[in-house]
């Protein structure tokens, strides 16, 4: 398959130019120009609102000017996470994307499907003039991947419509009618370096080719993370030699991801190091074991490397006892059968990394009870301070609760029923989506989400199912097509 194969045109074009524009997190003025400029361009009521979410309106066609306004709605920023060995720089490169059978892939960096792919189809209907639609209004937010801001900072009135469509998720077939809220937690340790004990020998040890994936939607799946992995082994180490000290320690990126890679440095007793390393291959052995089904493409590595000062050995036994300790992974499943088993509350540590002074944590906690939310930020701080950290958890975001009287819902079910011959799984989603935030400030709204399949988002493995976006399409068109009147 060739890209100028790829269907629908319409809305792979429109993907294309987005992956030219760069888009991190929090940098996304030059997307947010390029809304502006689209809709102005093409004769659209085009607005921007202080926070920077952009929306772009458009008239009903010929004959459905009566019918409910439907918003569309994506977030234009996107994870920007890339191989170790890979020079990009993503604040001004474009995304150098290929097809892989029938997937469609980026060259060592995150490919931006999440959420350039729903950007690209609002484009695409608003270029379309082929497509029977009542008034739609476009919604482009920003920052949605570090905290949601633009959505959080989207004041009532911006957006007028009745349904809205989330173009946000990733498994086709699954319609989502409900999300996780989530907050991070945050922890330091403060100390005072100092020269590491007379006849110390240095080793690196090193960590890669972990899937790694999304903190909320891949927890489920028992994918090892790096930080967890090389905690274990430091706790295994330190419990069993005297004279271990830790210099570094450096894993993870985001706050949504699993750390896929990481690496630490420790100063040993000289006559200890060929230990350290026999034991390192044991436990390499072991771990890859462990995650023989779900990582099978782990690198350790271990290697001497220079001497340099090392962090207060009781600051660094508390941290990798509170590191050994932590909640990781799903810590309850959601009791409601509607729910179908998901897991309802998780924390995810995401990242950690020492300075001269600090060993700074971030984890990320997420949960569809806001109480149990509430109750596991509270058990990843009581670790942490219990240890000596400084603790504390951001406000985060809400839950987005199931609407039993879903009219959106019953037209979207039915409308995939018709086109495909099947019905699609109805579900909530462990991940975070705007819609929390929708549904407090638009109480009125009646709002689902869904999407073409991605796989391995948040990772340089990112790939989207180019088969479902068609499908996507066609769906989406259905529905905006069987609106009911006002």
């Amino acid at each position: 398959m060739n890209k100028s194969d790829l269907k629908p045109a319409v809305v792979f074009e429109q993907f294309a130019k987005i992956n030219e524009i760069p888009r991190p997190s929090k940098r996304e003025e030059k997307m947010i120009a390029y809304l502006k400029n689209w809709g102005e361009s093409h004769g659209l009521e085009t607005k921007v609102d202080e926070t920077g979410n952009v929306l772009i309106r458009k008239a009903a066609t010929k004959g459905m000017e009566n019918r409910k306004t439907v918003i569309l709605q994506s977030h234009m920023d996107m994870v920007c996470d890339k191989l170790v060995d890979v020079t990009f720089d993503f604040d001004k490169d474009a995304i150098k994307t290929y097809i892989d059978g029938e997937w469609l892939t980026a060259e060592g960096t995150t490919l931006g499907a999440d959420d350039g792919i729903g950007c690209a189809i609002e484009l695409a209907i608003l270029a379309s003039d082929d497509i029977e639609h009542g008034p739609i209004e476009c919604v482009f937010t920003r920052d949605e991947e570090t905290g949601l801001s633009g959505a959080e900072g989207m004041k009532a009135g911006f957006m007028n419509g009745d349904y809205l469509i989330n173009l946000d998720s990733e498994d086709e077939g699954e319609i989502f009618v409900s999300c996780a809220g989530g907050r991070n937690t945050t922890a330091k340790f403060n100390f005072k370096r100092q020269p590491a004990a007379a006849g110390s020998f240095f080793i690196k040890g090193s960590l890669k080719g972990l899937v790694g994936g999304h903190s909320g939607d891949d927890i489920n799946k028992k994918r090892a993370n790096a930080i967890k992995i090389l905690a274990r082994f430091l706790f295994q180490t330190m419990k069993r030699y005297e004279g271990v000290q830790l210099a570094q320690f450096h894993s993870g990126k985001l706050h949504n991801a699993i750390p896929r890679d990481g690496y630490f440095v420790i100063a040993v007793p000289n006559d200890l190091k060929e230990n350290v390393r026999a034991d390192w291959n044991v436990f390499a052995a072991d771990v890859e074991d462990e995650f023989h089904v779900t990582d099978t493409q782990m690198v350790f590595a271990m290697e001497s490397t220079d001497a340099e000062p090392v962090i207060e050995p009781a600051v660094a036994k508390n941290f990798i006892w509170a590191v050994q300790a932590v909640d990781n992974g799903i810590y309850a499943i959601c009791q409601d059968e509607a729910l179908g088993g998901m897991v309802e509350t998780s924390s995810n540590i995401a990242s950690i990394h020492t300075s001269e002074t600090t060993i700074d944590i971030l984890s990320s906690q997420r949960s569809n009870v806001m109480s149990n939310l509430d109750n596991m930020c509270a058990t990843i701080q009581a670790v942490f301070e219990l240890a000596g950290a400084e603790a504390v958890s951001g406000d985060g975001y809400p839950a987005w609760k199931m609407r039993a009287d879903s009219k959106l819902q019953e037209i979207v079910v039915e409308s995939y029923k018709k086109l495909f011959g099947k019905a699609p799984v109805v579900r909530g989603i462990h991940a975070g989506l705007e819609c929390g935030l929708f549904s407090e400030r638009y109480p009125q709204l009646d709002m689902v989400s869904f999407g073409p399949t991605l796989r391995f988002v948040h990772t340089p493995d990112e790939r989207l199912l180019i088969p479902t976006v068609q499908m996507v399409w066609d769906h989406l068109l259905d529905v905006l097509k069987n609106i009911p009147q006002e």
